[in-house]
C-alpha cells in the first residue's frame, strides 16, 4: 500500500548545504556550526523533537577517516615527506572536512525525519 504524501517546503539537500527550516525553508535551521537551534524564528517548528544524535559524526569519522589514512599512505609512498607534513597537512584537512561534512548530514538527517514524520516509539504505540 503506497500513502501520497504533498510535502511543500524545501528539498533533503536545500535543508542540509543551506541550513533551511523543512517547513518554511528559512535559514534558521542552525545556531552554531553544527548545533541545531531551538525552534524556528519564523515558523515555530520545534527542532529539539527531532533526535538526529551521533550517527551522523560516526558515519563521518569512518567514511573520512578511511578516505584521509588511503591518502596519507599515497602521500607517503610517492613522495616520502617528513612526519610534520603528515600533521601540518592532514590533521587541518580531517578536521574541516568533519565539521563540513557533519554540518550537512545533520541537516540532511532532520530534513528526512521531518519529511517521513519519524518518530520514537512510545510504549502506547507498541504492540
Amino acid at each position: 500500500m503506497t500513502q501520497e504524501r504533498a510535502v511543500a517546503g524545501p528539498t533533503p539537500a536545500e535543508v542540509a548545504f543551506k541550513g533551511l527550516c523543512p517547513r518554511c525553508g528559512a535559514p534558521t535551521l542552525f545556531a552554531g556550526w553544527a548545533k541545531f537551534a531551538g525552534t524556528c524564528s519564523a515558523c515555530g517548528l520545534d527542532f529539539s523533537r527531532f533526535n538526529v544524535g551521533d550517527g551522523p559524526a560516526a558515519f563521518l569519522t569512518l567514511i573520512l577517516g578511511a578516505i584521509v589514512v588511503g591518502l596519507a599512505i599515497w602521500l607517503e609512498l610517492a613522495a616520502h615527506p617528513p612526519w610534520w607534513v603528515h600533521v601540518l597537512l592532514w590533521v587541518p584537512i580531517t578536521a574541516a572536512a568533519v565539521l563540513g561534512a557533519l554540518r550537512v548530514s545533520k541537516g540532511a538527517l532532520l530534513a528526512l525525519e521531518y519529511r517521513n514524520r519519524a518518530a520514537e516509539v512510545r510504549n502506547e504505540d507498541a504492540i
